[in-house]
């Protein structure tokens, strides 16, 4: 009597399908991850290499100091809020036609005080400003 089968064949396991099942969701995390670093930003502010252009009669020169303080036109200017501070910008354009703000700021001059400068010119009604640079060694 027998009553065992021969011999047991050894169950299998199909590799395969796992490895696809893997390989997807491998692909899945690729596409949806996003790779920023922003802890390790650098930026490098750009320099102009053109030649400087004539002074035209038409400018406001708003300067803005390393410690904060503003001038307008070479007068010292006390910042107190962006509405008297526009108010100023206004006096100083008073019979120019379309007046350009021209931002002189230092380099190590705080945003903060260049976004106040860009403000005040946006509440007296000018709407072209520009940003003064030092030209590059050639």
């Amino acid at each position: 009597m027998k009553f065992r089968s021969e011999a047991k064949e050894d169950p299998e396991m199909n590799l395969i399908p796992l490895i696809d099942v893997l390989l997807v969701i491998l692909i899945f995390l690729m596409v949806t991850t996003t790779y920023s670093r922003f802890a390790e930003l650098q930026i490098n502010l750009p320099s102009a290499q053109a030649e400087k252009p004539v002074e035209r009669p038409n400018e406001i020169d708003v300067t803005v100091s390393a410690g904060g303080q503003y001038t307008i036109d070479r007068k010292p200017v006390a910042y107190t809020d962006a509405n008297a501070f526009a108010g100023a910008m206004r006096a100083a354009g008073t019979g120019l036609k379309d007046p350009v703000v021209v931002i002189n700021a230092d380099a190590n001059a705080p945003h903060q005080s260049v976004i106040r400068v860009m403000e005040a010119a946006r509440l007296a009604g000018y709407g072209q400003v520009s940003f003064a640079v030092e030209s590059a060694a050639r």
